[in-house]
């Protein structure tokens, strides 16, 4: 059996891959705020109708937005803090201690010594003046709506803080066992918090959803990320223990990760869960459903991350050192993605089906209509068959020069071997000058249906710009850029991206309707 495909890349799309906490602000993170509008009318303005992210979640240790505390909940760092000096929350003054914090980086651990007290004053002021958050929208709305992920991910987040961050399967068993914890009557604090919690998940709503419809204004549609696993120490796992592999006392049988390849000679042990397929299987994957609606609601595409993990998946065992000695197992394969379909309907995704795949995982993947991915970077340095140079690409695609997880593609090129080079060099016509340039035309000539390039190669940074390193935990996820920077490539690049989007028939129709509208 296979399925149709999916409709929401037909004809040739173009975009850019940037993370919303690499904005321009003044409160030492990207936000929602100016810096998001901004970037839409540049993205409008290159004639382009994508803008791809990763993860919009709460972050936990080595703030990564592939470890968040909820796969539902957004990151409350993205809020922007102007909203409640101007609704008469806050005043000037107070956000005045995040105006001294780096432009150009974002410094994760004074942001959370600054931002809590910050945000903290904003829940008190709303407790003692209703009418302000009268004058945002309707809270008691967004909680009804949002209650199936909103309560557990407000009561985790404000026993989190109880135990003073301790992760929850280190709680004491009656809040370890999320069923008991819901029953129980905790203190006046604890409760207050988990209020807290649900102002901040509604202001990030209104927010985003400000952003989102700035966007479809300007014809720019947007893509979400949808990790397939996710973190140990969430609400996710905490609220629902029946569906992944763990003991009676949640502990993991095994964790996740991927054998050696690219990236790593030892593998990569990510350590996360693995789902138990089996049971999520016998209430139709009703987990899932929920997660997928929930990214469909904010965005218009999602990128579902390691797509093999549905045919199979790497399981290593507990307490391994590292992921050389797992095993493959199967996933759920098309059941599930069947299930998707007929439950949720023609929505857009993207399956990220990089690295070693067996040709099982191809067929998967042909048989569920999902475009797979393309990466430049890993296109030279072998013969004509590679997969990823441009002339083998096929229609149901999506063409990046690199992800967030490669080099910038200037320092790709100036760190390659001189094989590789020679090979990019020949096959592309170039000179080696502006290799990004050469990648940006490459993948907006390709047969793929949407050509996605990051930020940091339109800009044509080296190593500076690299946004993560996968294997290592030290100075990721903190790139950021400035406005002067985005005025810069306004002014500059967005004609050129323009001619070239133009030239590549890349420039979208006006939108009619968005796909993450036909979810059911």
């Amino acid at each position: 059996m296979e399925l149709p495909l999916f409709s929401g890349f037909q004809g040739r799309h173009a975009g850019i891959l940037l993370h919303p906490t690499c904005l321009p602000s003044e409160q030492g993170i990207g936000t929602l705020g100016k810096g998001a509008f901004d970037f839409i009318d540049f993205v409008a303005e290159c004639g382009l109708g994508w803008w791809q992210m990763c993860p919009l979640g709460p972050t936990g240790y080595g703030d990564s937005p592939y470890q968040c505390f909820s796969a539902f909940a957004g990151n409350p760092y993205l809020i922007d803090l102007d909203i409640f000096v101007r609704t008469g929350f806050l005043s000037t003054a107070d956000l005045e201690p995040l105006r001294r914090f780096s432009r150009s980086r974002v410094e994760y651990g004074y942001l959370w010594e600054h931002y809590i007290p910050i945000m903290a004053k904003a829940w008190e002021a709303a407790k003692t003046r209703p009418e302000l958050v009268k004058s945002l929208g309707d809270m008691a709305r967004f909680r009804q709506e949002n209650e199936g992920w909103l309560k557990d991910y407000a009561l985790f987040t404000a026993l989190k803080k109880h135990f003073e961050g301790a992760p929850w399967y280190e709680w004491p068993e009656n809040a370890r066992n999320h069923t008991k914890a819901a029953a129980s009557k905790w203190p006046a604090t604890v409760r207050d918090d988990v209020e807290a919690v649900v102002f901040q998940q509604f202001v990030f709503d209104l927010q985003w959803q400000c952003v989102r419809e700035h966007a479809m204004r300007r014809g720019v549609r947007l893509i979400g990320d949808a990790p397939i696993f996710v973190a140990r120490d969430s609400a996710d796992v905490w609220g629902n223990p029946q569906f992944f592999q763990l003991d009676q006392n949640g502990q993991p049988l095994c964790v996740a990760g991927v054998p050696p390849d690219y990236f790593s000679s030892t593998g990569q042990l990510w350590g996360n869960p693995l789902y138990d397929w089996e049971a999520l299987k016998k209430v139709g994957y009703k987990w899932w459903l929920q997660r997928l609606r929930a990214d469909l609601k904010k965005c218009d595409a999602v990128r579902v991350d390691h797509f093999r993990g549905f045919y199979d998946y790497w399981q290593i065992p507990a307490g391994a050192a590292d992921a050389r000695k797992g095993k493959w197992q199967l996933g759920p394969g098309l059941d599930f993605f069947a299930t998707v379909r007929r439950e949720l309907g023609d929505v857009a995704l993207i399956a990220e089906d990089l690295g070693e795949l067996s040709p099982g995982v191809h067929t998967l993947r042909k048989a569920t209509g999902l475009p797979g991915m393309a990466i430049l970077q890993f296109a030279f340095g072998g013969d004509a068959s590679n997969l990823y140079l441009p002339h083998n690409h096929s229609r149901d695609s999506v063409v990046y020069p690199g992800t967030h997880d490669n080099d910038t593609t200037c320092n790709w090129y100036k760190t390659a071997p001189e094989e590789t080079r020679n090979q990019f060099r020949l096959y592309l016509g170039s000179s080696g000058e502006a290799p990004h340039w050469d990648f940006i035309r490459a993948a907006f000539t390709s047969p793929a249906s949407l050509a996605v390039v990051s930020f940091q190669d339109v800009l044509g940074l080296g190593a500076e710009g690299r946004f993560n390193t996968p294997g290592t935990t030290a100075g990721n996820w903190q790139w950021r850029f400035t406005s002067e920077t985005l005025a810069h490539a306004k002014a500059f690049l967005a004609p050129n991206l323009r001619k070239l989007a133009g030239v590549t028939g890349r420039i979208p129709a006006p939108p009619t309707q968005s796909p993450g509208k036909k979810i059911k």
